[in-house]
């Protein structure tokens, strides 16, 4: 299934597992670097058909094991209560998305370690797997002597250590600087104030990335790291990602936390224009579409809302089948759509919103259509309220 950021691979345990396009880069790097400089180093006898296979083969497990890291979280979240609607693997590996924040600092930080120990205790079981392998024991510095099949489990297990530990960096919001927030609010009470914090932490340990990968770039050896164009220049990026990842992170709890207490009642749009399921749907361009800024109208048959036809719905019509086509055949039925009832406030609206990826939710009770509550008018509510609080 194809989506705007990617497409749907499958689904696992109620969430669904997405591939970002920026996912297929870093697969072809990193097996690129492995076909074409690492096992050709360990197994300069390997003909290219092997080694490009087992190069293959390693990205696949290397990406299949990230998604184990990421489901660690999203297992965790889904006990605790926290809707998890996807996961999604990308550039910089997986991200779980995970509808609100936790409840308590508890919560959090246990959401935020199962992920590096779930990385780490991979990383132990290849290691353990690669050794039994091997017809008699070899270090990590005789690799050559290794089967395809040994060669592969023992990248796999460093890599994966690599990746739990890396991931306890207090760079929030990596899982490490997650665990710290947890400590601050646990210390401070408020999950504002820790955010604010860890988000600091975070930008100042992204900025040090940022300087230490220029660093490497441009010729110095850094310990630990050594030096180097490519790998400079990665470890800066990822600096770059982290700095942006904190300042977003941090100014999304600000929003929910302004949304928090507010219902949706204040913010949706009642007496919203609807349109009876047998109109046609040139009627609906023309009298409705056409005389409002409105791209999206409730379908309303005997007082209950039984759809939501939009725009982009009449897009995929031919336009000589307006006439003859009624509106009920285009629309989304209702037991498709997002929708929320009137007792919600405008914090879990706007998750329903970015969950789903829609412009608007209809606000009903009963089958009976209140109001529409549109991403614009939550937006415009955040903007009188940062002016109020700027004046």
């Amino acid at each position: 299934m194809l989506s705007r950021g990617g497409f749907k691979l499958f689904r696992l345990w109620g969430i669904d597992i997405n591939i970002d396009w920026s996912w297929i880069f870093i697969f072809l790097l990193i097996t690129w670097n492995l076909a074409a400089g690492v096992f050709p180093q360990m197994h300069p006898n390997w003909n290219p058909v092997l080694t490009w296979s087992i190069a293959i083969v390693a990205s696949l497990l290397f990406f299949a094991s990230i998604l184990v890291h990421e489901l660690a979280h999203s297992l965790v979240a889904k006990s605790r209560g926290l809707p998890v609607h996807t996961i999604t693997l990308f550039l910089f590996g997986g991200v779980s998305n995970i509808e609100r924040e936790p409840e308590s600092p508890a919560t959090e930080l246990i959401m935020a370690i199962v992920g590096p120990i779930a990385s780490i205790a991979l990383g132990f079981a290849f290691l353990l797997l690669g050794t039994l392998t091997t017809r008699r024991g070899i270090s990590m510095d005789d690799l050559a002597r290794a089967n395809p099949i040994s060669t592969l489990l023992l990248w796999l297990g460093p890599i994966n250590i690599a990746v739990g530990v890396f991931n306890l960096v207090l760079g929030f919001p990596l899982d490490g600087g997650r665990i710290l927030r947890s400590l601050l609010w646990a210390a401070t009470g408020s999950l504002k104030k820790a955010s604010k914090l860890a988000a600091r932490i975070g930008q100042a340990v992204a900025w040090i990335f940022i300087i230490l990968g220029l660093s490497m770039a441009f010729g110095m050896r850094v310990p630990l790291l050594g030096t180097g164009f490519t790998g400079g220049l990665w470890l800066a990026f990822i600096g770059w990602f982290l700095n942006n990842a904190a300042a977003s992170t941090y100014q999304q709890v600000l929003i929910h936390d302004l949304l928090h207490g507010v219902p949706v009642t204040r913010l949706m749009r009642s007496n919203v224009p609807s349109v009876s399921p047998g109109a046609s749907v040139s009627e609906l361009v023309h009298s409705h579409m056409m005389n409002s800024d409105e791209r999206c109208f409730p379908v309303i048959d005997q007082d209950q809302m039984i759809g939501l036809v939009c725009l982009e719905d009449v897009r995929r019509l031919p336009r000589n089948d307006w006439e003859t086509t009624p509106v009920s055949r285009i629309m989304t039925p209702a037991s498709r759509l997002e929708l929320i009832t009137p007792q919600a406030d405008a914090s879990e609206a706007l998750n329903r919103l970015a969950a789903k990826d829609v412009r608007q939710v209809p606000v009903v009770q009963n089958g009976h259509l209140l109001g529409i509550l549109r991403r614009r008018d939550i937006l415009r509510y955040l903007q009188l309220q940062s002016q109020v609080a700027a004046s």
